[in-house]
């Protein structure tokens, strides 16, 4: 078979810093991701904080996995604080997201999006906190989390709530006016 048959059709993927001027598309994908992990109503104008923050690096960052020149297909969202019992930082994961339409796509968008995670802690020399908190294929979401960061140390649980119970559909239109 020749090289070219060989090649993959799909572009390579990229994971780079989310900048300024991603806000909008990575404000969208992070409104989409509630629609399957929220488990209270959320809110537009704290969800676009975080994002500008970390886009901004202000105690934070985002990296975007996709094409270099195409749509961003994933987003890792990563914010520098600390636990209510200590005043030493980490690397908090707050989402790590691919888009529907991606998932089923060759090339571990969620894989690599953990492994940037443990670059950014690596690179800060600090701890990272990440998890899975869904109702929505969790065990395969686990597993993969075990793969890339080893054991589990503990576990979520929500009571009186599920995640994407939330009606976030009504404001997507809000999502896509700023």
């Amino acid at each position: 078979m020749p090289n070219d048959a060989k090649q993959s059709k799909e572009p390579e993927l990229n994971i780079r810093l989310a900048a300024p001027e991603d806000f909008p598309e990575v404000l969208e994908i992070a409104w989409e991701s509630l629609k399957e992990n929220a488990f209270i109503s959320p809110s537009l104008h704290k969800l676009a904080q975080e994002i500008w923050a970390a886009l901004h690096k202000h105690h934070g960052i985002c990296g975007v996995i996709g094409p270099s020149s195409g749509e961003i297909q994933g987003y890792a969202l990563l914010r520098i604080g600390t636990v209510w019992y200590s005043d030493t930082p980490l690397v908090e994961e707050k989402a790590i997201f691919i888009h529907p339409k991606y998932r089923n796509a060759k090339g571990g968008r969620a894989k690599k999006l953990c492994e940037f995670s443990k670059r950014v802690a690596d690179k800060l020399e600090l701890p990272l906190i990440i998890g899975v908190l869904s109702n929505f294929r969790t065990a395969a979401k686990i597993r993969m989390y075990e793969r890339v960061f080893g054991p589990a140390s503990g576990a979520y649980f929500l009571y009186n709530a599920r995640t994407g119970q939330p009606q976030v559909q009504a404001d997507q239109q809000q999502v896509m006016e700023h």
